[in-house]
């Protein structure tokens, strides 16, 4: 064990935000208590206090880098409980307009677990460390504080049975990990404090996901074909090999502002035939379902600012979804937690309890990038709702055209992916070389008989859905 900077620590949430801190905060308190409303134990399929949990999840690359560090020897376990990593632009089939970008080997590492069984192995690392304790079906009701509530002391949970009554735990920190539906707003106006500004953007997203056998195979050695939404086509899919494949895929369509995939089979394949890559559509049409199609809606990406507060009880602090939930189009959320815990042990390196005004600073750093780069992606739409100022639109103007070009220029489309998957600061788009590449291909025309071209043309003269 490494520096002890005090007894008890208690998560508030076992889902990977909550994980991810356990395993930081095990070096520096002797006890960890994760407290969740769900059944952890041995769970390997979706729960209910992860609603995202049945449809697509990406983990990007830099999330990939620290959940390694994190727990060594983590991807060769999921590889073999029948997980197939692979690279994230030699392996993946990304499609921009109908239009494939040119594939290379990036060096990066994809994981294609799906989100129930991504946690189920990092909570099976998480639950061998001997001094995190897990409690299980359990409500959380409130806070704990001083008679001033100047200092949290602890939580107050109930268990989630009959006749069971509410009780506290005593923490020497409390860290909220509950997610978009964090109460920790609610709990500072009910102690006097003001509630944290909140930064909207309003997207009006939808998943419906199924499940297929399929009865060829369109992956060929690929790990997943994913057409990436646009302003230009808004409608988007990830159509992927599950762990053990046998034939057995996972496809999640996904649409914005209203245009939402329906939850009906006939609905949901007339959606499938719409997309700009007719191979998705062509291997589902004769496969067999597995199941019926399920949707999950996401109206708006969410950035609470307690970096902006005056005042905050202390010995509380709040990670994670909590903190900011993004649009999950672009697969960050997972990796920001990640990043969470790596500031969260810096600031307990100094041997002392973290103060909240110093670690949210530290957060609201990692979560300012990816949210310009996804908030302002999103802001490319023109029916979403938000203050466009000339650098958003300067912004979506280029990486509309390094898309383009990256068709024919492997090296933008690693580009991209680096950024995307937070490894480059968004910034990293813009350098000299990549701008040079970028104005090369400019005015290049596609070829008549580009099969993205052609899969452009079909999808255009399909009805809407």
């Amino acid at each position: 064990m490494g520096n002890r900077v005090a007894d008890r620590v208690v998560l508030l949430g076992g889902s990977m935000c909550g994980l991810l801190a356990a395993r930081v905060l095990a070096d520096a308190f002797a006890e960890v208590v994760i407290v969740d409303r769900d059944d952890l134990t041995d769970v390997t399929g979706p729960r209910r206090g992860v609603p995202h949990g049945r449809h697509a999840h990406g983990l990007v690359a830099r999330g990939h880098q620290i959940l390694e560090g994190h727990f060594p020897g983590l991807t060769e376990q999921m590889r073999a409980a029948g997980v197939e990593p692979g690279d994230f632009n030699g392996d993946i089939r990304w499609y921009v307009n109908g239009r494939r970008l040119k594939p290379s080997r990036s060096g990066l590492v994809s994981v294609p677990a799906t989100r129930p069984v991504l946690e189920h192995h990092v909570r099976r690392r998480v639950q061998n460390i001997p001094n995190v304790v897990f409690m299980e079906g359990y409500d959380v009701a409130g806070l704990a504080t001083t008679p001033d509530g100047d200092t949290v002391t602890g939580a107050r949970i109930q268990r989630r049975t009959e006749g069971s009554r509410e009780e506290v735990l005593d923490a020497d920190l409390v860290i909220d990990a509950t997610g978009r539906g964090s109460r920790t707003p609610a709990w500072l106006a009910d102690l006097g404090y003001a509630r944290p500004e909140e930064e909207r953007v309003t997207i009006g997203l939808a998943y419906t996901t199924r499940h297929y056998r399929l009865r060829s195979d369109p992956f060929g050695d690929d790990l997943a074909i994913i057409p990436a939404p646009t302003p230009d086509h808004p409608r988007g899919a990830f159509f992927y090999k599950l762990p053990g494949y046998g034939g057995r895929i996972e496809l999640s369509l996904t649409g914005m502002l209203g245009d939402h995939p329906p939850a009906d089979p006939e609905g949901f394949e007339a959606f499938a035939r719409s997309l700009p890559v007719p191979e998705i559509y062509e291997a589902i049409r004769d496969a067999e379902p597995l199941d019926d199609p399920v949707s999950f809606r996401f109206p708006a990406s969410v950035w609470r600012h307690y970096e902006r507060l005056g005042r905050f009880p202390e010995r509380l602090l709040v990670m994670g979804d909590a903190v900011c939930s993004f649009n999950p189009l672009y697969a960050q959320g997972m990796t920001v937690t990640a990043l969470e815990s790596l500031t969260l042990r810096r600031h307990l390196a100094s041997g002392r309890l973290p103060r909240p005004a110093a670690f949210f600073r530290d957060v609201a750093a990692n979560v300012r990038g990816p949210w310009e780069f996804s908030a302002g992606a999103d802001l490319g739409y023109p029916g979403v709702e938000g203050r466009r100022t000339p650098r958003t639109r300067l912004a979506n103007a280029y990486v509309a055209r390094l898309q383009s070009a990256a068709v024919h220029d492997a090296r933008l489309g690693d580009a991209f992916i680096r950024a995307a998957g937070l490894i480059d600061p968004p910034q990293a788009l813009l350098r000299p070389a990549n701008v040079t590449r970028v104005l090369r291909h400019m005015w290049r025309r596609p070829a008549e008989d580009d099969a993205g071209t052609r899969a452009v043309r079909q999808s255009d003269a399909v009805a809407d859905v």
